[in-house]
């Protein structure tokens, strides 16, 4: 029985990705195309980032045609008249993590590992939305890049770990978004995700059932955090997540 339905989670999921990212690609495209002869740049980039977490949102929600096999639950998401930017820090489970972000209804830029940028088209489309390869930028450019972003108003998600956890457990954090947290003075937002460690798995495409929880936890202002260094702050951080991950899953 659990191998039916394995087989058949990962044949709806996977025949619905594909149908709507075959229609849904080149017409969000020529939908951009057209924003760019006509709009200004900045509008133009808020609304691809916008159609990015939109495009996301669906992709996630295909898992309804599981039938409850994949459950997506989320917690104390910021509303959209939210006063921002926020630095979102989250803990990271799985290649799907990404997608989740989707929930957020703002405008976000997420801070990723290298290999985003080598998927076919969504990598370009990435790289044209401002989202930010950590490891082939230097501290330098990172640091600028993030503080325009977040002059703009938009909002950054970073996941500190850098790779996803192998076993469950919040791994080491760098300090790179956090030296920008203190420099920026910008309130930073702790986003825990339990579940989706097997969604996929590992070195591996299929999906498992499993109940996926995404929790926003309260902001923490410049004046709760701005006394400390960036080793004493990442590791802060890094507890909250951790405690509040232990309790989720209890």
């Amino acid at each position: 029985m659990r191998f039916l339905k394995i087989a058949y989670l990962n044949l709806a999921f996977y025949a619905a990705f594909f149908a709507f990212s075959l229609a849904a690609i080149p017409a969000l495209t020529l939908f951009m195309v057209l924003c760019a002869l006509v709009f200004p740049r900045r509008y133009v980039m808020k609304r691809l980032r916008r159609v990015i977490s939109w495009w996301g949102w669906v992709v996630i929600h295909l898992y309804v045609l599981s039938f409850s096999l994949v459950q997506i639950k989320h917690e104390g998401i910021v509303k959209r008249d939210a006063k921002g930017p926020f630095i979102f820090v989250c803990n990271h489970r799985s290649v799907s993590d990404a997608f989740y972000m989707a929930l957020l209804p703002l405008e976000v830029v997420q801070v990723v590992n290298v290999w985003p940028f080598r998927i076919p088209i969504l990598g370009i489309v990435a790289k044209l939305a401002g989202y930010i390869s950590l490891w082939e930028t230097p501290f330098e450019e990172f640091a600028a890049k993030t503080s325009q972003l977040l002059r703009d108003g938009v909002s950054i998600v970073a996941f500190p770990e850098g790779t996803r956890s192998r076993d469950q457990l919040v791994g080491q954090f760098h300090s790179a978004i956090f030296r920008v947290a203190l420099e920026t003075k910008i309130p930073i937002v702790p986003l825990c995700i339990t579940g989706s460690e097997n969604i996929p798995p590992i070195g591996s495409l299929l999906l498992r059932p499993g109940c996926i929880r995404i929790r926003q936890l309260t902001p923490i202002a410049w004046e709760e955090y701005g006394h400390m260094n960036p080793y004493t702050l990442k590791n802060h951080m890094r507890q909250i997540i951790i405690d509040e991950t232990a309790v989720m899953e209890k």
